[in-house]
């Protein structure tokens, strides 16, 4: 059995495929497999690609070129992009900004390379280099964006294609693509290296994991992860955004449904969620059943099952660096009072995502 056939059959076992994810948040079609052996490039052959577009540019210079390479410690795809950065200043910027470690993520894909008039072998290989770039500093959604444009045949490396490729789709959290990545690379690349097959199979694994469930906790965790991410990357923009109201709309989601076991009965075997009964005396004096409705900005005591109103959440969430101090802080608090444990460090995340995006870092 290939290895094709034993990771389809595996993550149909699982429910993988068949398990229907949200339009909104897999918003992907199925892997199609290719059945194409795919290898690197051969090395003069690509050089002579690379002095080609030279050539065609006018900006050929035989001893740049002959020094890129005669030096033994980069890698051919590190040698086609010195030589095609001989070609114009828009190539030469964005090799040397790929190259430092300390530069930040870049925040978009270069203009030059979605030129539909740019040589294809320099647009798919210098599109691979800043794809590398960006995945290596977490800056998942660009490096795919840049991958987008490009086939692997056209890349000296197509191993670093899918492996690239593979890594920022499991970080987006698009299964379904990252597991045809993976495929592709073991069964479709020859010579990819053991380092990029072992990482695959790990990611494969966490994967076959995942539970096809939106409202799981873990999901909702990734959810927070990737928001997280893009604010330590400076991208408070319209996807992270979405991101943050996707997560309030799956916490509203669990709080309804633990509301609803409650009222049916099923919380603490009909009891209230901290062991209590209606009617049942506080420490204070007073009782758990309510005696009149509350303001809407008071923070109630006893055992109550923490009902947010769903206009408040969704409020809090889009006007968040609106709202005054104190009143950010009862809305944490109204959140995570009376939930169970595993809650409450994703609530407070998501809130201090919130801070960070509006300069609250300091704030709870």
């Amino acid at each position: 059995m290939t290895p094709r056939s034993c990771l389809a059959a595996a993550a149909l076992a699982t429910g993988l495929f068949a398990a229907p994810a949200p339009a909104a948040e897999n918003a992907i079609p199925r892997p199609g497999y290719g059945f194409s052996a795919l290898r690197p490039m051969p090395a003069a052959d690509a050089r002579a690609k690379a002095e080609a577009y030279l050539k065609a540019a006018g900006r050929y210079d035989a001893d740049r070129v002959a020094g890129v390479w005669a030096k033994t410690n980069l890698t051919l795809l590190d040698k086609v992009a010195d030589t095609l950065a001989i070609g114009s200043t828009d190539a030469e910027s964005l090799v040397k900004e790929a190259r430092r470690a300390d530069a930040p993520a870049a925040a978009a894909v270069p203009a030059f390379l979605k030129d539909a008039k740019l040589d294809s072998f320099a647009r798919a290989n210098l599109s691979l280099v800043f794809a590398r770039a960006n995945a290596n500093k977490r800056a998942y959604e660009e490096a795919l964006d840049a991958l987008a444009g490009i086939a692997p045949e056209q890349v000296v490396d197509p191993a670093g294609y899918f492996f690239f490729k593979a890594v920022s789709e499991h970080a987006t959290m698009k299964r379904d693509a990252a597991l045809a990545s993976i495929v592709r690379l073991r069964d479709d690349v020859t010579d990819s290296p053991d380092r990029y097959n072992r990482v695959g199979l790990m990611m494969i694994a966490d994967m076959l994991s995942w539970n096809p469930d939106p409202k799981d906790f873990t999901n909702i965790s990734r959810l927070m992860d990737n928001s997280g991410r893009r604010l330590d990357l400076s991208r408070p923009g319209e996807k992270t955004q979405d991101i943050q109201k996707r997560i309030v709309f799956r916490l509203d989601e669990l709080i309804k449904e633990a509301e609803s076991k409650c009222k049916g009965g099923q919380c603490n075997g009909g009891n209230c969620p901290n062991g209590g009964k209606p009617g049942d005396k506080l420490a204070n004096g007073g009782t758990l059943t309510p005696q009149a409705p509350a303001p809407d900005s008071t923070i109630m005591g006893g055992a109550g099952a923490g009902k947010v109103d769903d206009r408040k959440l969704r409020e809090a969430a889009e006007q968040w660096g609106t709202l005054p101090p104190d009143r950010r802080e009862a809305l944490v608090q109204e959140l995570t009072r009376d939930l169970p444990q595993r809650y409450k460090p994703m609530i407070d995340e998501y809130f201090r995502s919130l801070n960070r995006l509006h300069g609250y870092a300091n704030r709870p």
